[in-house]
């Protein structure tokens, strides 16, 4: 009599369906303490922003300090880093480093006019430098920096 007992608290103690892997998984991680220290634990989750697709992009972004340059299309990001020279070449010392840099640049920005375009047909155009000009720049920096 007293098995009988035993088996039916048994049968009534477990759930009626049975546990996935996952809940499973998920349960045992719980008793485990798995949990226990998460950050954010306790407080209320911030729900702001829901609205825009791009949402956790952006909480990722702000959450890891990343660079959200990186996500902007191949030409603009080419055109900023256009805009910041010479002066992001000043603390290169090495004239030829500084026309491999600037060579390279350009070869990206031809290759970026060769990609094939998505979406409506006006492109975004991306100048070459010229290389001569460029270094001539830097050079003058340098002195500057040297007074």
């Amino acid at each position: 009599m007293n098995e009988r007992r035993a088996r039916r608290r048994r049968r009534w103690q477990q759930p009626s369906t049975p546990e996935s892997r996952v809940d499973r998984l998920i349960r045992e991680a719980h008793e485990r303490g798995d949990f226990d220290d998460l950050p954010g634990l306790g407080k209320p989750l911030d729900l702001r922003g829901l609205d825009d697709p791009d949402w956790w992009a952006k909480q990722k972004i702000r959450d890891e300090d990343l660079d959200s340059t990186t996500l902007l299309p191949a030409a603009l990001q080419l055109r900023r880093e256009r805009q910041e020279y010479p002066e992001s070449l000043r603390d290169i010392r090495d004239e030829e480093a500084v026309r491999r840099i600037l060579v390279d640049f350009n070869r990206r920005v031809k290759h970026e006019r060769l990609a094939p375009s998505l979406g409506p047909a006006s492109r975004i155009v991306v100048s070459t430098i010229d290389v001569e000009d460029m270094v001539e720049r830097w050079r003058a920096l340098l002195r500057h920096r040297h007074r």
